[in-house]
């Protein structure tokens, strides 16, 4: 054994059933003892900055599965830019404001939107909400900690906080002044449940719209008749003297004296009593249809669109274009005599065909007369052209209601029509349903004798308060005699002869992304934020965005921004960044504050004025811009009156959308700092967050780009377009195995404790990582997890076991800075260097292009397929020479070199998604020559892996020909085993002889140059080569359907035909060329399927163009080889048994079982003694206390003892 370098320690750690998780909590312990995650940011300063953004969690609902994969994909990048040489400062931050904190409050205490400020006080309720925020704050950090996210949690932005506020107040300043800020009335999404107003990016987060089953009605609205309607109502005039088969059958009535009506159809019966006007198309051809109501069996004329006619009307629909005056269903095969047939109207007559144009005007009678327009009432309840309408479904005829639907609010408006609204307590106008969801009295007066008029049963006993346009009261609707307000309504309608048709209809509707429940459009006083005056700027400046995937931001984040349309920046609730403009009562002045500065300056003005007291200039406002106390303050107008705050917050996701600039507090301080931290070079986040949070950070950058100068000149100095992020990764959802989402109500959640402290992080975190890209949806499998622990994790664990067993026994320890010359390397050594190279470019490639599946899947396939099962395997008697054991030769010490480096790298590559492990692994290898290594300034001085850098591959150490030389041989070997697998001839039985048909010219160099590891592996004793001409093998050539489906589809038969047309010599030429081109036909290699006929006492197998002959006869010698073989592998197990450690010397003792297993043990002990470490092998007659050895054909009873 050669000496040590003084002060080393020779041993490497040996360990037994190693816990991954144990590993995990003392690699944290060392973590924090020697402030490794603060020396990775110290130790790179001055280097090149990598900036990477939080997208800050609320800590008031408690972290998931999926937290788990959202902030392993952050970690990875961040810790390999780390390795790359790049300081990656990682603030934390968290998210404190808006609807999930507040509804989480409200729950708690029991109360609603509307007892704030009467049961508790706004100053008392955001108290609350302050505390609520940070409720699991504590298992968010154990989280963070546990499964080994590197964020700066010890100063973290906090959105609450008023420097933060005070940067969002300062954007809003710059929007204002560019005027992008604007206040406006218009129909915007509502959600009654969480009591405020929606942007469009919240109503299209995902799930926000699901599919619902409502009822529907086409509604009768009776026709007017006077002058402009006229033509619908002479029928006289229409038909003259012609008299129908359809006029005799109902002779008995007369049309002209019955009422007209027009259809509309809606999905929401609850519009119906605000209903104002009928939008129709212009160019749209409608019929007016005589016939009979399916509910009263009263006659009623019907006015409906003709392409939708063959929808309620029984009739070929290969007759409806030529339909005309008079065309009825007698004449025409139907029925005639009952009302409906299969669901659509069997008695009909055409009485009138006309445009929309002729219709425009025409006035009705108000469907549900409860209330009047207090203005206009005479422009009200008339026809009007609407762009929109489309024959696409429904009537053809859009029923209209200005309060509840913004093209409904534009074209009443074009019209001068007025939407049906009353005035509240306050003078101020106000829709016929109240923000709770509800009707006002008035129309639930109304509803409510409808209900005891028509005998309406009911699940309870409604009072006029108790309509509900949507279930928010969570009524139950298992019920027999639940009804909705929908339903009560199509009732009501039905009996009183103005519903055509009443049926359920299943179609998406939007729903609340907090609360979960349906959202309602309502007419609203907002502040909007004009994105759509930099649309355009937006959508290039996106191209320039790497997305992962790239069809989330072209399609679902680049349609978006194609269809954007103004944000919707104000919510009428309490817990949020307030509003920072102030107005005059009368809106003609106003003032927008953009900073804590100002605020005092013009609070002093209003105090000055007498506005306020004195006191108000040291107000609870100057130490938290929250409300109430923003609302207290009053401040004065240029002509002395005074402004009070606008009452809204703003938008939550405007919180989050700003945090480049307010995590800073820019620009009031750190300017320095968000300068080298701006824009972000990478985040991630959900695939929800597509139209929040990433929509919210560019829209943010880009208004800033254009009307900041600060921002501007940032810009232009780093030379940013005007994006707040370059890089980002939009996460899939994290499924239950079954591809199920998570829910608790389903039992299929997963507790990450639980998880990680069963398998440790790094297993999770690799099985996330190397399962499926990040972007794809995960199935997430626990058994898969322990699959990756015993297929990864066991595999490298094993393969360090191995080295440190054998290391430790012959005393091997690293020396930087002496090392077997690359040139004086055995060939395995060389290769699995190759691989080495080859691995770092596509692992670093791979990190490089955001793709860690990719990355993963390199490691664990260098690993497991190369480094275990092949240089390992391969190169077990290097490390285990009994005859040099104790002594390092060159050959043996470059084995432990080149395992060592191997290793060494290994957990290099592997630390940014296994930060545990591979610091575990870096630390066993290199902890007992640290000291050393600091002495000489060698690399391996550094106590963390997480503090290296990353290997760079060497040009001079590749080796492409030997790999290709060395996968030849994996190939050959693999085909060999599945010929012997299938002929059930085991391995440790030699075979003599393999014959390779030689592919190209370098083929036989190339194997030849591997020979004796091919032998070797898979014990035979002869690699014979022979070219095409010999004749031995004949190929078979079959089309690959799998592949040529796709490609050909109907012409599979054609080209099948071809392929199977194939001679011998157009067989060797597409596999060795790769291609042929015959009937037409471009071909591929992988196009065909190859195989060979097997030659009489061979066997042969082919795999994509490299075919193998197997000679299968055994001889009588080779029969005893493989009898020594299995009986050396039977010792070697019961060794294992009996705890022998690798040194131990034994004597073998063997009672005899035939001549010819005597012939074998006899002839080949040699072998077996050097194989089992054994002194003696002796056969005897009888041997006392025998265990007995299953040598599968036979069993032998055989004695060891150790000496």
């Amino acid at each position: 054994m050669r000496p040590l370098f003084l002060g080393e320690v020779s041993n490497y750690k040996e360990f037994k059933d190693l816990d991954l998780a144990r590993v995990a909590s003392e690699i944290l312990a060392f973590w924090k003892e020697e402030k490794i995650f603060e020396k990775s940011i110290t130790l790179r300063e001055g280097s090149p900055t990598f900036t990477f953004y939080e997208g800050p969690p609320s800590a008031n609902g408690t972290p998931g599965i999926h937290h788990v994969m959202g902030r392993t994909v952050k970690d990875v990048f961040c810790r390999f830019k780390t390795i790359q040489g790049y300081q990656v400062k990682r603030k934390g931050g968290w998210d404190t404001h808006g609807l999930p904190v507040e509804l989480q409050v409200e729950k708690e205490l029991g109360i609603t939107k509307e007892d704030i400020g009467k049961k508790i006080s706004i100053e008392e309720y955001n108290k609350k909400c302050r505390e609520t925020v940070m409720k699991y704050k504590d298992q968010w950090d154990d989280l963070t900690v546990k499964m080994g996210y590197w964020v700066d949690l010890e100063k973290p932005y906090i959105t609450y906080e008023k420097e933060y506020i005070e940067t969002l107040w300062w954007i809003l300043k710059q929007l204002y002044d560019k005027k992008l800020l604007y206040k406006g009335y218009t129909i915007q999404p509502y959600s009654p449940a969480a009591g405020t107003g929606l942007s469009s990016h919240e109503l299209n987060l995902p799930g926000t719209y699901k599919d619902v089953k409502d009822t529907s009605i086409v509604a009768q609205f009776k026709v007017k008749r006077d002058a402009k309607s006229e033509f619908l109502f002479d029928l006289d005039k229409t038909f003259g003297s012609k008299r129908s088969q359809f006029n005799v059958e109902y002779s008995n009535i007369d049309w002209n004296t019955v009422d007209q009506y027009i259809l509309a159809w809606t999905t929401t019966p609850w519009t119906l009593p605000s209903n104002t006007a009928l939008a129709i198309g212009e160019k749209i051809t409608y019929l007016n249809v005589l016939t009979f109501n399916q509910y009263t069996n009263k006659p009623i004329r019907v006015i409906v669109a003709k392409d939708l006619f063959a929808k309620y009307f029984l009739v070929d629909p290969t007759k409806v274009n030529d339909i005309s005056v008079g065309f009825n269903v007698v004449e025409n095969g139907g029925i005639g005599h009952s009302v409906l047939f299969k669901g659509r109207y069997a008695a009909w007559q055409i009485a009138t065909i006309c445009s929309g144009k002729e219709l425009l005007g025409i006035r009705y009678e108000q469907l549900m007369p409860y209330l009047q327009p207090f203005y206009d009432a005479e422009k009200a309840f008339q026809v009007i052209a609407g762009d929109f309408v489309t024959t696409e479904d429904g009537t053809g005829v859009v029923h209209t209601s200005p309060t509840f639907g913004a093209d409904d609010f534009r074209v009443a408006k074009q019209n001068g029509v007025p939407a049906l609204t009353v005035k509240d307590e306050g003078g101020n106008e106000v829709p016929t349903v109240d923000k709770k969801g509800k009707f006002i009295s008035q129309i639930g007066k109304h509803l409510a004798e409808g209900v005891k008029k028509y005998s309406i049963k009911t699940h309870k006993p409604l009072s006029v308060d108790d309509f509900y346009v949507k279930n928010y009261t969570n009524e139950d609707e298992t019920h027999p005699d639940y009804k909705s307000t929908d339903v009560i309504i199509s009732i009501i309608l039905k009996e009183e002869n103005k519903a055509f048709k009443v049926e359920k209809y299943e179609h998406t509707y939007p729903h609340c992304w907090r609360t979960d429940k349906p959202v309602l459009y309502y007419p609203l006083d907002s502040w909007f934020i004009r994105t759509t005056a930099l649309k355009d700027k937006m959508v290039e400046l996106n191209k320039t965005i790497n997305w992962k995937p790239e069809s989330t931001g072209t399609g679902r984040f680049g349609n978006w921004l194609e269809n954007l349309v103004d944000w919707n920046l104000s919510r009428s609730r309490y817990w949020g960044t307030p509003l920072p403009i102030w107005r005059t009562k009368d809106g003609k002045e106003e003032i927008c504050i953009g900073s804590q500065a100002e605020l005092r300056t013009e609070v002093e003005k209003s105090i000055q004025a007498g506005h306020m007291p004195t006191s108000m200039g040291q107000g609870p406002w100057t130490l938290d811009l929250h409300r109430p106390y923003v609302d207290d303050i009053v401040l004065v107008s240029s002509k002395g009156e005074p402004m009070y705050r606008e009452p809204d917050l703003i938008d939550v996701w405007f919180d989050s959308g700003a945090m480049p600039y307010a995590q800073w507090h820019f620009p009031f301080e750190n300017k320095d700092i968000f300068e080298k931290s701006y824009p972000a070079d990478f985040i991630a986040e959900g695939v929800d967050q597509t139209r929040g949070w990433f929509f919210t950070l560019h829209a943010i950058a880009v208004m800033l780009s254009n009307s900041s100068d600060e921002i501007k000149a940032i810009n232009k100095k780093v030379g940013n377009g005007g994006v707040s992020f370059k890089n980002v990764i939009s996460n899939g959802l994290v499924l239950d195995k079954n591809g199920n989402k998570m829910s608790k109500s389903k039992g299929n959640v997963v507790n990450p404790f639980d998880t990680l402290a069963k398998f440790g992080p790094d297993v999770v975190r690799w099985y996330m990582m190397e399962n499926a890209p990040p972007w794809d949806n995960l199935k997430f499998d626990v058994d898969g997890i322990a699959e990756t622990q015993r297929r990864f994790f066991g595999t490298l664990i094993n393969t360090y076991s191995f080295f440190v067993l054998y290391a430790n026994i012959d005393g091997f320890v690293k020396d930087e800075m002496n090392n077997v010359p690359h040139d004086q390397l055995a060939p395995l050594d060389k290769w699995i260097i190759a691989k080495e190279q080859s691995l770092i470019e596509e692992v670093t490639a791979a990190y490089q292009d955001y793709e860690p599946t990719k990355a993963a899947r390199a490691i664990q396939e260098f690993v497991n397929d190369h480094l275990s099962n092949w240089y390992v395997r391969l190169n077990r008697k290097r490390f285990w020479q009994p005859s040099s054991r104790g002594e390092l030769s060159q050959d043996k010490k470059a084995a432990y070199e080149t395992l060592y480096e191997c290793l060494l790298v290994t957990a290099q590559l592997m630390s940014p998604i296994a930060p545990f492990f591979s610091e575990w692994l870096y630390k066993n290898l290199t902890d007992n020559i640290r000291d050393r290594a600091r002495e000489h300034n060698t690399p391996l001085q550094v106590e963390s892996v997480h503090h290296s850098l990353l290997i760079k591959a060497v040009d001079w150490r590749k080796n492409e020909e030997l790999e290709k030389s060395m996968d030849y041989a994996q190939r050959i070997c693999s085909l060999v085993h599945s010929i012997r697998k299938n002929s059930k001839i085991k391995v440790r039985t030699p075979l003599q002889k393999v014959l390779l048909p030689v592919v190209d010219e370098k083929f036989a160099q190339r194997v030849k140059s591997v020979e004796t590891i091919i032998k070797a592996e898979v014990n035979v004793k002869e690699i014979q080569y022979i070219d095409d001409a010999s004749g031995l093998l004949i190929k078979r050539v079959k089309p690959n359907f799998a592949k040529l489906g796709k490609q050909y589809g109907p012409k599979m038969k054609e080209v099948s035909a071809v392929i199977n047309s194939f001679t011998q010599d157009e067989i060797k030429v597409i596999e060795k060329q790769g291609s042929l081109n015959k009937g037409g036909f471009d071909l591929v290699l992988e196009d065909v399927l190859i195989s060979s006929e097997d030659i009489p006492g061979w066997s042969v197998a082919s795999e994509n163009g490299l075919t193998v002959a197997l000679d299968i006869t055994l001889t009588d010698d080779l029969k005893r080889e493989g009898i020594a073989r299995d009986f050396v592998n039977r010792i070697q197990n019961l060794r294992k048994d009996m705890g022998l450690e690798v040194l131990d010397k034994i004597s073998i003792e063997v009672e005899k079982n035939g001549e010819s297993v005597a012939a074998a043990l006899r002839e080949h002990q040699d072998y077996i003694r050097t194989e089992t470490q054994a002194l003696s092998l002796e056969l005897k007659d009888r041997v006392t206390e025998p265990s007995e050895v299953d040598m599968d054909d036979f069993v032998l009873k055989v004695k060891i003892a150790v000496n």
